[in-house]
């Protein structure tokens, strides 16, 4: 009869008797079709109860290694197993180039300054009155908190959502027009199985990377439409035949220009002119205008319904609050019901709840005043610390009225590539505007305590001018 031996204080008797058994059938030591021991008699034999080898013969049954046959017992059953590779065979030791930079991210290096984080300022957000909210959420709305929302999100945030849009960027909508999603990337490809996989979706050129590698990433049709001094032209968007395009007209990003009210008018009247044609209008950053008012979007505008306009919770209160919204025209809103109504919401019921009250009891607007007053402050004090570097005299600042980055433009021999080298060598973290040696840099500074933007700015200095420092 088999024979095992058991530690005392490890793991339990049946995980033992269990390992024991399988590490015979995957060895060869009991082969198929071979009958094991009767539980009682078996169970005398090691000196354990009846309950431990039950366990360990279920598990292994559970997992396929013995099978069971009535008023006969217990068989080990077939196992095929994966060849064992020879040792011949050479274990491939160069790493792969993705998964290092994935180490590389998920280890994550302290930069002294990020001008190219696009996150938000932990100080800033508002922990205390978030954890209260989330009291009161918990204590208030239980059973609506164990309750499934509709695929586009809860009603309550839907409403409070509409009703921000309607008092502070001039937009009437239902709520149900509203869809709520755990970040707009996955808003997206919603969006790309609502309109069809057969249409060819223009970006601006330059533009936001994520989005053309997320229609790339669908195997869509894509074209690239460049800019000019307004925003993305009309007549190149007309030639390139799509039906579909993504613009950022409050804030471009990178380069940050504002499309003016004749360009968006423009847009309007492309759309018009097809009745296959929409606008995404992605208002990623628009409460943060630095001067004036923040500009009315699009859809505001627009009578026909040719603009689907998306937001993010993530510029204006964390970047690791993953909510964001989508508000279709009625016929959309209609299509989208219709055909897509099965997915289940991807933000959490709680988050819902308590990002609606924030927003319903006024908490929003008062942040939202607080982060602009304190965002156009670290402005000003990175503007100035910029004029009076060493660097001054050859750099210029374009589009810093709107939004939370602007461009640096230097006027230098050095190469791009060599200053965003010696910048982290110094613990500066910045990238260019595109490409090449066109000398523009993008420079985000929602990230960047305002304690240490001169020290950032002089090592940055010392960076574009070659000094040591």
């Amino acid at each position: 009869m088999l024979t095992y031996h058991f530690k005392t204080g490890g793991e339990p008797l049946y995980v033992q008797l269990y390992d024991a058994i399988k590490g015979d059938i995957l060895s060869g030591v009991l082969m198929p079709g071979e009958a094991l021991p009767g539980k009682r008699p078996f169970a005398k034999h090691l000196g354990i109860s009846v309950s431990t080898v039950e366990n360990a013969y279920g598990q292994l049954m559970a997992e396929g290694y013995i099978t069971s046959m009535p008023r006969r017992g217990f068989y080990v059953a077939e196992v095929k197993t994966l060849p064992k590779v020879p040792e011949t065979v050479p274990v491939q030791k160069t790493p792969d180039p993705v998964l290092e930079s994935l180490h590389t991210a998920l280890r994550g290096r302290r930069w002294f300054a990020d001008f190219q984080s696009n996150q938000t300022d932990p100080a800033s957000f508002p922990f205390t009155l978030w954890a209260k909210l989330t009291r009161e959420v918990l204590s208030d709305e239980q059973d609506q908190l164990m309750t499934n929302p509709p695929a586009g999100g809860t009603l309550t945030l839907r409403t409070a959502i509409a009703d921000h849009l309607r008092d502070f960027r001039g937009l009437v909508v239902a709520p149900e027009q509203i869809i709520v999603g755990a970040g707009t990337e996955y808003l997206y490809t919603l969006l790309i199985q609502l309109l069809g996989f057969d249409r060819i979706y223009a970006v601006e050129s330059p533009g936001y990377r994520k989005i053309l590698q997320v229609y790339e990433a669908h195997r869509l049709k894509t074209a690239k439409i460049p800019l000019d001094h307004q925003g993305l032209r009309p007549d190149r968007l007309e030639a390139s035949g799509a039906s579909i395009v993504h613009i950022t007209p409050s804030h471009h990003f990178p380069t940050g220009i504002t499309m003016p009210i004749a360009r968006r008018y423009e847009m309007l009247s492309w759309a018009n002119q097809a009745p296959d044609r929409l606008i995404i209008e992605d208002d990623y950053d628009s409460e943060f205008r630095m001067t004036g008012r923040p500009l009315p979007p699009l859809a505001a505008i627009d009578m026909t319904g040719r603009v689907i306009y998306m937001n993010t919770f993530t510029k204006s209160l964390a970047s690791t609050v993953r909510v964001s919204y989508m508000v279709l025209p009625p016929a959309l809103t209609a299509a989208f019901y219709r055909k897509l109504r099965f997915y289940a919401c991807t933000v959490s019921t709680f988050e819902q709840a308590v990002l609606a009250r924030f927003i319903a009891e006024g908490h929003y607007e008062k942040h939202l005043n607080r982060m602009r007053q304190a965002y156009r402050r670290r402005r000003d004090v990175l503007l100035g610390a910029i004029g009076q570097s060493p660097m001054a005299g050859c750099a210029a600042i374009s589009e810093e009225n709107a939004g939370l980055h602007f461009v640096l433009t230097l006027k230098i021999k050095k190469r791009d590539e060599a200053v965003v080298q010696d910048a982290a060598k110094r613990g500066i973290r910045v990238a260019p505007l595109e490409a090449g040696d066109a000398h523009r840099f993008l420079i985000n500074y929602s990230s960047i305590p305002e304690r240490v933007i001169p020290e950032a700015v002089r090592r940055l200095s010392e960076a574009v001018l070659g000094r040591e420092g």
